[in-house]
């Protein structure tokens, strides 16, 4: 489509799928910098027009943008397509956490220069939004089809997630390559992990098996967490760490085999570990509307 015709595009149709006034506002600016993007970049307007301008909201938008991606010879566009789009119309919930991402991405991501950027080339975000279509599937049963999901969520982002996994709102996937979550892990909100994080089980045991990472935790490029260990509100975890062991909240686990640096929990080692701390603030990005604390762009 010519760039001088988006402005000319008919309006949207009225909205029908129930999104709230945070979505609308979310959508309205992705929007505007899609048709900035097709401006700018002519190359672009005709991907930007069938991704992002024509569509009538971000679910259609999203669920669009998923069956390209993951779609192969044998799974088709169209019935991704409609699988997306049925699951997200029809759960506010996962419409919202959708949102959330986008804003965890565009504000404690320093690299993120807008919404639709996250949208359309974020392959941790995208691979989010389809592992809690699956894992909704999964919880409905419909677990051969949620199992198809994660192994094209794994073969075209190259993130491995179980689709039992409970994941929250607000998670930051930095860079993305190389995750893996196992199927009892549950990852709470305002989380940010990065690249080549493993929530794994030790292989020892069955059942419940897998960490549980609360709000606001940060997960270093690397990292290893095995076994079913907590790890506690606004704790960090650095880069390359083997983790087996519970982390308190608001304390750091750095090394192999981890070891605790401050929190209320081991005192003595608070001042020793000042300068570590400080770079893992440093590091930390928050976003405006909320304090919880987040990962850096490599």
């Amino acid at each position: 489509m010519p760039v001088q015709d988006l402005h000319m595009s008919s309006p949207s149709p009225p909205n029908h799928s129930g999104e709230n006034e945070e979505e609308a506002s979310v959508w309205t600016q992705i929007k505007a910098e899609a048709r900035r993007d097709a401006e700018s970049e002519p190359a672009l307007a005709s991907y930007l027009y069938s991704t992002i301008i024509s569509h009538s909201s971000l679910t259609r938008s999203l669920s669009f943008h998923l069956g390209n991606k993951l779609c192969s010879s044998t799974l088709l566009s169209t019935l991704l397509y409609d699988l997306f789009l049925n699951t997200y119309a029809t759960d506010p919930n996962l419409r919202a956490a959708t949102v959330a991402d986008l804003r965890a991405a565009r504000y404690r991501d320093p690299a993120c220069f807008s919404f639709s950027h996250c949208l359309l080339n974020y392959k941790g975000f995208l691979a989010i939004q389809a592992q809690r279509v699956a894992h909704k599937l999964w919880v409905q049963n419909r677990k051969p089809i949620a199992l198809a999901l994660q192994s094209r969520i794994a073969d075209v982002f190259a993130v491995d997630i179980h689709p039992a996994a409970r994941i929250g709102k607000g998670v930051l996937l930095d860079h993305a390559t190389g995750v893996v979550i196992g199927e009892t892990a549950v990852v709470g909100n305002n989380v940010s992990i990065l690249h080549h994080v493993t929530l794994g089980g030790t292989g020892k045991a069955g059942g419940d098996r897998h960490p549980k990472i609360s709000d606001g935790v940060l997960i270093g490029a690397g990292a290893t967490i095995l076994g079913n260990v907590k790890i506690g509100e606004g704790a960090k975890v650095g880069a390359g760490s083997l983790v087996l062991i519970d982390v308190p909240p608001w304390t750091t686990a750095v090394g192999n085999p981890a070891r605790l640096v401050g929190g209320k929990e081991k005192p003595k080692e608070r001042s020793g570990g000042r300068l570590k701390m400080a770079r893992w603030r440093r590091a930390a990005s928050s976003d405006p509307e909320m304090e919880e604390s987040g990962g850096d762009r490599c």
